[in-house]
């Protein structure tokens, strides 16, 4: 009895040093200094995830298809006193993809962090009645981009002794399901996810930090799901 209380203690002290860790009581600033680049990132998962590596002390630079979108969310993330700049970005377009990359040089020397969150999702429907101009659009933007826009960082980073690629895709790759239009359908959908909620975009932005940062240096090439308890296996 005395060797299981002395076990459950010493799971208790250690799962309180987890918790402290992922809530940032041991390690601050974990991406000090760091150079990030986020695509698609001036509303929703991708603006999370740009104030949470700012939080967390990178210098991130802000992209969007529009000028207004940039200035936007740059002006609220430095008002938070966040290191953050920003410039148009269209990831199907190859200057624009320089451009960025360029930014992040001119302004801090490198790039360390690339998280490709831009995508698009132009159909909602059967998948054979996807015209050939809707597959195009897709492949273009989710996945020749995306390899595009990594191969862009690679050089930068490689000057720098390394980096880190996140590339932010949807659940329904797992478990496709239907575009809710109104509560009622978004209510059904709730009752597939084992927390029963829909999920907010700051909940999608902690692991993408701790993905990027010194405490995943052994993690890579895998698939982490924020999703909710979703059946998430092909």
């Amino acid at each position: 009895m005395q060797k299981v209380g002395l076990l459950l203690g010493l799971c208790a002290r250690a799962w309180k040093s987890v918790r402290m860790a992922s809530s940032g009581v041991t390690r601050r600033d974990p991406l000090a200094n760091k150079v990030a680049l986020v695509t698609a990132s001036t509303e929703g998962i991708g603006f999370s995830i740009a104030r949470r590596l700012a939080q967390d002390g990178a210098h991130v630079v802000v992209s969007s298809r529009k000028q207004q979108n940039v200035d936007r969310a740059v002006t609220t993330l430095q008002g938070e006193g966040l290191s953050v700049t920003g410039t148009v970005c269209h990831v199907g377009k190859a200057e624009d993809r320089e451009r960025l990359v360029a930014t992040a040089v001119k302004l801090h020397g490198g790039v360390d962090i690339l998280v490709s969150n831009a995508a698009i999702s132009p159909f909602f429907g059967n998948l054979v009645d996807a015209t050939e101009e809707l597959w195009d659009k897709v492949l273009d933007i989710n996945l020749k981009a995306t390899a595009l826009m990594t191969k862009a960082v690679v050089p930068e980073m490689e000057k720098r002794g390394g980096g880190s690629v996140v590339i932010v895709a949807s659940i329904a790759a797992f478990s496709p399901f239907p575009f809710w239009i109104d509560k009622a359908k978004e209510e059904s959908m709730k009752e597939a996810l084992r927390i029963r909620r829909i999920g907010k975009p700051e909940e999608c932005a902690g692991i993408v930090s701790f993905m990027c940062s010194e405490d995943a240096s052994y993690i890579t090439g895998e698939t982490v799901v924020v999703g909710g308890g979703t059946p998430s296996r092909l």
